[in-house]
């Protein structure tokens, strides 16, 4: 569905930005991670990136639902039903959301350049929105301030990047063509950035001797390629560039196109600091001041974010207990995060580590409500709840994979629209020693026949294939009814209408829930089938259920089906047809 464009920037665009900014990390993510060479070898800037934005997202969706909660009153909620942030509080909880999420150098550098912005905008606590110069103020802010952030710049990585973007969003006004829009000023920006992106090899000679651009530098461009298409309602689909010299090409950071990473690209610099030290920090101006020096003689890829006495340290050191110590000295140091590059070990600040004894193979898995979870937990799954309109963020299901305390870790999305939420848990999973297989499950159903042929027992890899097998034979369908009019792919639903959905898509629009529901389950049946398996929500009565059983017994030969209660899982039914 097309983005609808954004004529001003306001408090809205900042929420659809930061969405479409995630999206776009989230399908560059592994591609970004794979040319990640500098300024180390850890393969984890795209994974970094997107977490980091998914703290931002984060905090700024909080303020909107903190908006609509106090909107009691028709007069107070407005247009569209809701009372909005203003601009200057939706960047601040952006930049604060970056800031305090922050993961790895180029997060960090990203924190800044999102706080470097929301000084300009946020400049005017009663401005409802800002035009093309001041977005283009913005940018400019924003990569002056990422570059002062950073102990020693180094060209032909994000700053450049980021410089560049600023320097076309200026030549956009200083033309005087009239395009000045908000839309004008960040396709410019993004322009601008692209070609310094497609430059890096030529600046820095680990990414020449890679074949690679900078990983920083390509992660800026998709979030710049988002806010074209919040300000335009489209995404740049600009031609492949290529670096000078012929490296390796730059695909549009909108879509899918990957970007081989040649053999040996990473294999990390020798004689560069064995530790990364992250931490945030309360503390005033002058200690940061002093901590910066002391930093800078400690080791390399200094930054220190944020301001207002909080910040975010980051920093390559050979003696992680010094920078911490200088952290301490300065103000309270929290959220220590120390990582061994050679080890992949990863420690918290009370030198946690996880007990020596582990379970081999545990599976962890979202499910849409408490009757599934329930269930999954039955059948030994480790299980995070998805409550409807609040899907859980990376950390969340981090945290569960911990919690399964396993070697090995089967993970189940159940839902399409967490993919890259998984994708980026199971990433830092990894990195802390742990086994972890991606199941793409789109539906709590796909779950249901993948767990029903998991053997603990088995090799990991043969595991993963059978329960990958399963998921894959089942197709998953729901029936679900309208919020709104809209849309879609069956035509045009109104309020209150019944949806049934097939694979994702909306395959016809009802008024019952017993007739839709009966119309999706022969259309899937259609195709053939073993086993129907059924879950409704609480507030759908049994009698739904026993008449699709009596359908399926009545006109399909040799297929069983199983009922499930779902609990309040957001859909009225899940149909899933192995």
């Amino acid at each position: 569905m097309a983005q609808v464009p954004q004529t001003f920037f306001d408090a809205l665009a900042v929420r659809t930005w930061c969405g479409l900014a995630l999206t776009a990390l989230g399908r560059a993510r592994e591609e970004i991670d794979a040319i990640n060479v500098y300024p180390v070898a850890d393969g984890d800037t795209g994974t970094n990136l997107y977490l980091t934005v998914e703290s931002a997202a984060a905090a700024v969706e909080a303020v909107f639902a903190g908006h609509e909660a106090g909107a009691d009153t028709p007069r107070e909620a407005g247009a569209g039903g809701a009372e909005r942030p203003s601009l200057a509080e939706a960047v601040r909880a952006m930049a604060h959301g970056a800031l305090i999420g922050a993961r790895g150098n180029s997060g960090t550098i990203l924190a800044q350049l999102l706080r470097g912005m929301a000084q300009v905008l946020a400049a005017d606590d009663t401005a409802p929105h800002t035009d093309g110069p001041g977005l283009r103020l913005a940018l400019r802010r924003a990569a002056d301030s990422a570059r002062q952030a950073v102990a020693r710049p180094v060209e032909g990585t994000v700053l450049t990047v980021a410089s560049a973007a600023a320097d076309a969003a200026e030549a956009v006004g200083a033309a005087g063509t009239g395009a000045d829009g908000c839309g004008a000023v960040a396709r410019a920006a993004y322009d601008g950035a692209r070609a310094a992106l497609a430059a890096t090899p030529g600046q820095l000679a680990v990414l020449e001797r890679a074949g690679v651009v900078d990983a920083g530098g390509r992660g800026l461009v998709a979030v710049l390629g988002a806010l074209v298409e919040t300000c335009t309602g489209e995404a740049p689909r600009a031609a492949a560039a290529s670096p000078a010299g012929g490296h390796a090409r730059v695909d549009d950071p909108t879509g899918d196109d990957g970007q081989a990473c040649p053999e040996g690209a990473a294999v990390p610099e020798d004689g560069g600091p064995a530790f990364e030290v992250i931490y945030l920090l309360e503390a005033d101006d002058t200690a940061v001041a002093r901590l910066r020096q002391r930093l800078d003689a400690l080791g390399d890829s200094l930054v220190v974010v944020g301001g207002d006495g909080l910040w975010n340290v980051h920093v390559h050191v050979d003696d992680a207990g010094a920078a911490v110590e200088a952290g301490v000295e300065a103000g309270r140091p929290y959220r220590i995060r120390i990582t061994h590059f050679g080890a992949d070990d990863v420690h918290t600040a009370r030198g946690e580590r996880p007990p020596a004894e582990r379970v081999q193979r545990a599976v962890v898995a979202v499910v849409p409500g408490e009757g599934l979870a329930g269930l999954y937990a039955e059948a030994g799954a480790t299980t995070v709840l998805a409550r409807p309109g609040e899907p859980p963020a990376s950390g969340e299901l981090l945290h569960a994979v911990r919690r399964a305390h396993a070697r090995e870790v089967v993970l189940l999305p159940n839902d399409a629209e967490l993919r890259h939420t998984a994708a980026a848990a199971a990433e830092q999973a990894r990195a802390e020693g742990i086994r972890v297989a991606l199941i793409p499950t789109r539906s709590a159903v796909q779950g249901i026949a993948a767990l029903a042929v998991h053997e603990p027992e088995r090799r990991f890899d043969e595991d993963v294939v059978a329960m990958t097998s399963a998921a894959g034979a089942t197709r998953y369908a729901e029936v679900a009814v309208a919020a709104e009019q809209s849309w879609t792919t069956a035509g045009i639903c109104q309020a209150g209408d019944v949806l049934g959905l097939i694979d994702g898509d909306v395959a016809l629009i009802g008024s019952d829930v017993t007739a839709t529901a009966r119309t999706v389950l022969d259309r899937m049946l259609a195709a053939g089938g073993e086993l129907v398996t059924i879950v409704l929500a609480d507030e759908v009565p049994q009698t739904v259920a026993e008449h699709l059983e009596s359908r399926v017994r009545e006109a399909y030969l040799a297929v069983d089906t199983v009922v499930y209660r779902g609990g309040r899982q957001g859909a009225l039914l899940l149909i899933g047809v192995e």
